[in-house]
């Protein structure tokens, strides 16, 4: 991978899902997942997102945006957040895929 970015997570009893979440708010991108024990690093090359919509689907109707920000150890990229979603980029090149 050239350019990763995206989060790195505290393990926990959610990470799978919210891996999952990702995985789906990402159709076209390699979606790599390595993990260390006490923590996973989710990673694509120059973009990834995850809204809160697709985090409340995986992870049930009361899930909120911040409740993912908890889990965040740290990150690769720039890191943009709003309301509804996270998105990790290139400081140079933030640039959103074609969906």
């Amino acid at each position: 991978m050239e350019n990763p970015v995206g989060p790195i997570l505290r393990m926990g009893d959610d990470v799978e899902l919210v891996i999952d979440a990702i995985r789906e708010d990402n159709p076209n991108s390699y979606i790599e997942v390595i993990d260390r024990g006490a923590y996973v690093r989710v990673q694509a090359d120059d973009y990834l997102k995850v809204t809160e919509v697709t985090l409340q689907r995986h992870l049930g109707p009361t899930f909120k945006i911040q409740s993912l920000e908890q889990m965040l150890t740290a990150f690769a990229g720039r890191i943009r957040t709003a309301s509804d979603q996270i998105e990790w980029h290139l400081a140079a090149h933030p640039r959103v895929p074609a969906s």
